[in-house]
């Protein structure tokens, strides 16, 4: 396995109905570290259970995952260890309305990493300032609009200082005026080195940003290439017919 590979997926199957439906149809694929990988592909194409099978929020029915060399599929593995390598945030917030802000970053990294509470808050406070909200830290979720919550979920993940952050559509949940305040945070994480796997239907973003996007379809990969590559000089029909449905 190449040293820089953080996670490597092999022969991912998710099944329901006893095979009737294959949600993921075996999907073999690499994440090196620093890589923004992004996912695009059609409603109902596996994107989302591809994404939360990378941290066993799904449990697949056959395949390997491995995270930095080991197999998270393995049922001897404490998945909850690894979990804190893994950042996520999802399309609703999933913020404790009954926390502050403050509280709401700094209750996992007390809890898992055993940080003391100055310290706790000290990280919480420089990521807040890194995406403007620093004079939020004693609001509490429902005070902040859509684009601010969505930017408190990301900066709470990166609170535990993950190895890969993992997005699954931050933004369809936002008003159209408030995606690009979240979409600024991640191409800044992207910038900085951040690893991340990112489903979206943000093409523009897609573009700019990955530095490989992944086009899925009915529970496989059909086409993985650079932006350039992908959006330019498809490959295939089913990519072409796509990218002409939504560029």
């Amino acid at each position: 396995m190449n040293d820089n590979v953080l996670i490597h997926v092999d022969g991912l199957k998710k099944y329901y109905k006893n095979g009737k439906i294959k949600a993921l149809d075996g999907i073999t694929t690499d994440i090196r570290t620093g890589e923004v990988v992004v996912i695009i592909g059609p409603s109902g194409s596996g994107k989302s259970t591809f994404l939360r099978s990378l941290n066993l929020l799904e449990m697949p029915t056959s395949g390997s995952i491995y995270l930095e060399g080991t197999d998270i599929t393995d049922r001897r593995t404490d998945i909850n260890l690894h979990r804190q390598k893994m950042g996520m945030v999802f399309q609703h917030f999933n913020l404790f309305n009954n926390l502050t802000v403050m509280k709401n970053m700094t209750l996992a990294p007390m809890k898992l990493l055993k940080l003391s509470e100055e310290d706790a808050r000290e990280r919480a406070l420089s990521l807040l300032k890194r995406v403007g909200l620093e004079d939020r830290a004693d609001t509490y979720p429902s005070q902040l609009s859509g684009g601010q919550k969505q930017r408190i979920a990301i900066v709470r993940a990166l609170c535990m200082e993950p190895d890969v952050m993992l997005f699954d559509e931050p933004t369809s949940a936002l008003d159209p005026e408030m995606v690009g305040e979240v979409l600024d945070v991640m191409k800044r994480l992207a910038a900085d080195g951040m690893t991340m796997v990112i489903v979206t239907h943000e093409m523009g973003f897609a573009r700019e940003v990955a530095s490989r996007v992944v086009f899925m379809d009915e529970g496989k990969i059909v086409e993985e290439n650079t932006p350039a590559e992908l959006f330019n000089n498809p490959q295939s029909d089913r990519l072409k017919s796509f990218l002409a449905k939504v560029l």
